[in-house]
């Protein structure tokens, strides 16, 4: 008889990831609120999780005592955190960084003033000290804008388009901000080439079009990592939201030379769940993995929590998100921002602050794991890097379910119980039932050993 460990949490409780028991039988050939677990159809394997190192995250971090920072660094990157192990960085200033800034003095074509020296004031110190923590930390950056001298409107903001004559430069400067972070002891497996590229944002922004993304990659951004000494980083296309990602991969690739070099395709969520539209991406590009590098809750995937505190409902957004993106093949999911203050940030964009798995309130030294960081952990505590997706059936819309094979054999199922009702389930594997109840706004997981 195999025993399987829950982790409960549920609306209008403290109790977060109760843990208990449940027991497998021999199936009872039952039909009734069954959800069906098949490891033997195996899909997309499981990168990673994780979240942004913003300078936003990187100050709160430096502004709460040593203690606060060795909780911050144990939630989000420990064994008994979140084990985090999948990170985004920002190549110089976006929305969520205190002003905005870049790496070299306007019209330094030579890149002579190259300097990560802001950088090192927040960002380095906190990533670093996460490395320390973490199991096998993985890092991709990625870029909101060009320098405003690089652009066709000479601003960070509003979009506008890299200036053809400054292409080369900017890859050149992508280019050494990985030689610098380099020296300064940290590696990086990917980059995406644009954040958010159709979008002309009130902050950091620049838009490409599929062509114009693709002519970048084949003929200013590869040779430029190559002549660096980075051609093995995974380049990302895309990075922006869902309902347009099978377009933009196919007409981003359809460009001569390009497909070989794109790894991956990256996507947001801001704009509605449009699951099916991921599953006609890897039905296009099967071999190119993908994505969910930015996934902030607020805004167009708001709640009903006011600030930075989120709630059960976002919880439960959060959790059906990740549930409809991995089961439609996404192989990472990546919050934004790790650590938010009392107001939601601190950013410069002039926009609504943020929510985020941990909120700090530096005045107090308060360090508060939010109902979105225990969404997170749901998964990413339990699902390992190298996992794979297996099948899954279940009975109701209400009752939904994303489960996966870890490497060392064990299933691990993420249960969400969407309805106001108490609902009995039935799970099914392998020849064996193991009934429980689901309550009513629950979430669970699920470790079944071998």
């Amino acid at each position: 008889m195999v025993t399987a460990t829950v982790y409960l949490s549920r609306r209008g409780t403290p109790d977060w990831l109760a843990e208990s028991a449940l027991s497998f039988v021999p199936d009872d050939d039952r039909e009734l609120g069954v959800v069906n677990l098949v490891p033997e159809r195996a899909y997309q394997e499981i990168l990673g999780f994780g979240g942004a190192f913003t300078e936003t995250s990187a100050y709160n971090y430096a502004r709460v005592t040593p203690r606060s920072q060795a909780a911050i660094l144990a939630a989000l990157f420990g064994p008994n955190g979140l084990r985090l192990n999948f990170c985004r960085t920002p190549i110089h200033s976006s929305d969520f960084s205190l002003d905005e800034y870049t790496y070299v003095a306007d019209g330094d074509t030579t890149l002579a003033t190259f300097s990560i020296d802001r950088d090192r004031r927040w960002i380095l110190p906190f990533l670093t000290a996460a490395q320390a923590v973490a199991d096998d930390l993985q890092l991709f950056a990625s870029p909101w804008s060009p320098p405003p001298w690089m652009k066709t409107n000479r601003e960070f903001n509003h979009g506008g388009r890299l200036d053809p004559a400054y292409a080369g430069v900017w890859a050149d400067y992508i280019a050494r901000y990985f030689t610098e972070y380099a020296r300064a002891g940290v590696s990086f497996v990917g980059l995406t080439v644009q954040n958010e590229p159709l979008a002309a944002q009130t902050w950091e922004s620049c838009q490409f079009t599929a062509e114009e993304e693709g002519r970048f990659v084949r003929d200013h951004l590869v040779p430029a990592l190559d002549r660096a000494g980075f051609a093995g980083l995974k380049i990302m296309i895309w990075d922006h939201n869902k309902e347009r990602v099978f377009e933009r991969a196919r007409d981003t690739c359809r460009v001569p030379g390009v497909a070989e070099h794109v790894w991956g395709i990256a996507f947001h969520w801001y704009s509605g769940d449009h699951f099916d539209a991921l599953t006609l991406a890897h039905e296009a590009f099967p071999d190119k993995p993908l994505l969910l590098t930015e996934c902030s809750l607020g805004a167009s995937r708001g709640e009903v929590a006011p600030g930075p505190h989120s709630s059960w409902d976002g919880l439960e957004i959060k959790a059906k998100e990740m549930i409809g993106d991995f089961n439609h093949h996404t192989a990472a999911v990546v919050d934004w921002n790790l650590v938010v203050d009392e107001q939601g940030g601190p950013y410069h964009s002039r926009e609504a602050g943020c929510k985020a798995p941990i909120v700090v309130d530096p005045a107090t030294g308060t360090v508060s794991l939010e109902p979105l960081y225990y969404a997170l952990a749901h998964f990413s505590r339990y699902v390992r890097r190298g996992a794979r997706r297996i099948g899954s059936t279940t009975f109701s819309p209400d009752i939904q379910v994303a489960a996966f094979q870890n490497p060392d054999r064990t299933i691990v199922a993420v249960l969400l119980n969407a309805a106001d009702a108490d609902t009995p389930v039935t799970l099914r594997l392998d020849g064996q039932t193991a009934p429980l109840v689901l309550p009513g706004h629950s979430l669970a997981t699920l470790v079944i050993p071998q």
